[in-house]
């Protein structure tokens, strides 16, 4: 044994050498390997999180065009049926509006006789916004409410 060490220290190694030598090249390919792995995730991570927010705006921007369009509806005083369609300043969204007599769900026949002698009446007004999402497959979105307004004279 005495003359293992003697032969080491001859050669001007010790046993602390093997050590500080460095990586060898499985370890180093080993390495990247797993560097290449974790970055493609995390690339792909950003990728669908960029992805999700540009989704995101365009929903915000058709929610934000609808009520708009709502807004400009519920202006047209006495309310009245009718439809309406066309595409917003850039051409990226199309709408479609409708304005029809709002029936509560599960009225009856005599409910909405009585409705009709009624002054005011309850109006549904419904905005559909669509614009081309990804791949070909168109995105909508549809929003509604219900107005109380005079009938027409």
């Amino acid at each position: 044994m005495r003359h293992a060490k003697c032969a080491s220290a001859a050669h001007g190694r010790t046993p602390f050498d093997r050590r500080t030598r460095g990586f060898s090249l499985l370890e180093v390919l080993v390495a990247f390997v797993i560097l290449a792995l974790v970055g493609t995730t995390l690339f792909r991570l950003f990728g669908a999180s960029l992805n999700n927010a540009g989704l995101g705006d365009e929903y915000s921007r058709a929610a934000s065009y609808a009520e708009s369009r709502l807004a400009v509806a519920a202006l047209d005083l006495p309310l009245r049926e009718t439809t309406d369609q066309g595409t917003s300043d850039d051409g990226h969204y199309a709408w479609a509006m409708k304005v029809d007599p709002y029936v509560p769900p599960g009225a009856t026949v005599d409910q909405d006789r009585l409705s009709q002698l009624l002054p005011m009446r309850l109006w549904r007004l419904s905005v559909t916004v669509s614009w081309p999402g990804e791949a070909g497959n168109p995105r909508s979105l549809a929003i509604s409410t219900v107005r109380l307004a005079m009938k027409q004279p």
